[in-house]
């Protein structure tokens, strides 16, 4: 049986000698993502899916010591055989799979079920134990087909441009960003990106993902273009200097919590665009079944509300604290 249990540090497997997503330095890391809530710099040793290897340089830097495994490649750690398979989450994200004497327990770091053409989709990774994350974790969240929100992304740029004004979409610049921007029309205008997103575009680039091209702010020419310009930025640049230099504009926030209405008022913003990287409650509980786990922890957003409705259902299931409560600022 595999033994995980939760440390100061964070997720631990003591008989493999190694700490999956951990908080803070540790002798051996196992690395779902480049989200900062899930790569933490200082740690001995790395493993991660080479897929995200660029992005992930640029979260840990040059010095980190890390050892990249294609999706399927096994590792032996002290006796537990490691796996890594695709979440679909963002480019790289992997779950991880773990087997010791016949049993496999699997942890899916984040996830969604969603095409996403700049990652490789989801796999179903059937298992006996499973930790899931449930950021959203409430019946109140399920998503519109992506096609469509794009669809309502380029009708809001044409009527700002046909109103001569600049439209600035607030994204997180790992991952959703660079969804985004696979979904514009680069022909419609030209699309600048703030500093943190086309740094991050470059390394998508470099991981040979084909992203329309983008100009970094920098590169304007002139008000004359921002009538006709889309800019992505990340949610921190609200507010901040440079957003006064591109004269009327509209904003927008895409993200999975502009589901609520309230969320929408919260943050300001002409338009909320529903639009997430993480499985929706109908995908959780799709994806927990699926699995056939017989004991299933739940973890990182809404868990109450999922442990609850397992419970009811006969599963057994558990919550399992994490650091963060979500996405909010964590991914940005």
């Amino acid at each position: 049986m595999v033994f995980l249990r939760m440390t100061q540090h964070g997720l631990s497997c003591g008989d493999g000698g190694f700490h999956i997503d951990p908080w803070g330095p540790v002798e051996r890391a196992v690395i779902t993502h480049a989200h900062a809530d899930h790569a933490s710099r200082g740690s001995r040793h790395y493993l991660a899916a080479r897929d995200g290897a660029h992005i992930l340089r640029a979260r840990l830097g040059n010095e980190a010591r890390i050892q990249l495994l294609e999706y399927g490649e096994a590792v032996d750690l002290d006796g537990h055989r490691l796996t890594l398979h695709p979440a679909g989450h963002i480019l790289g994200s992997a779950q991880v799979r773990i087997e010791r004497r016949g049993h496999v327990t699997v942890f899916t770091g984040d996830y969604k079920l969603q095409p996403d053409p700049t990652c490789r989709p989801f796999e179903l990774v059937r298992c006996h134990a499973l930790i899931t994350e449930s950021t959203f974790g409430l019946p109140v969240y399920r998503w519109d087909e992506p096609e469509q929100v794009f669809a309502d992304i380029r009708a809001w740029w044409k009527s700002n441009r046909e109103a001569g004004r600049a439209s600035v979409l607030f994204a997180y610049a790992l991952g959703k960003a660079q969804r985004i921007l696979m979904g514009l029309d680069p022909s419609a205008g030209p699309i600048f990106t703030h500093e943190l997103v086309e740094e991050l575009n470059r390394r998508y680039r470099m991981s040979g993902v084909a992203l329309p091209n983008t100009l970094p702010l920098g590169k304007a020419t002139g008000k004359t273009e921002w009538g006709r310009a889309i800019i992505l930025a990340p949610p921190s640049a609200r507010g901040t200097a440079w957003m006064g230099t591109l004269g009327e504009c509209s904003t927008a926030l895409a993200s999975g919590w502009m589901r609520l209405r309230g969320a929408r008022n919260r943050r300001g913003g002409d338009r909320g665009f529903v639009l997430s990287d993480h499985a929706d409650w109908p995908g959780l509980m799709e994806t927990i079944a699926a699995t056939g786990a017989e004991r299933v922890f739940v973890t990182h957003g809404y868990v109450e509300p999922v442990v609850r409705l397992l419970r009811e259902k006969g599963i057994h299931a558990e919550p399992l604290k994490a650091k963060f409560a979500d996405d909010e600022t964590a991914e940005d």
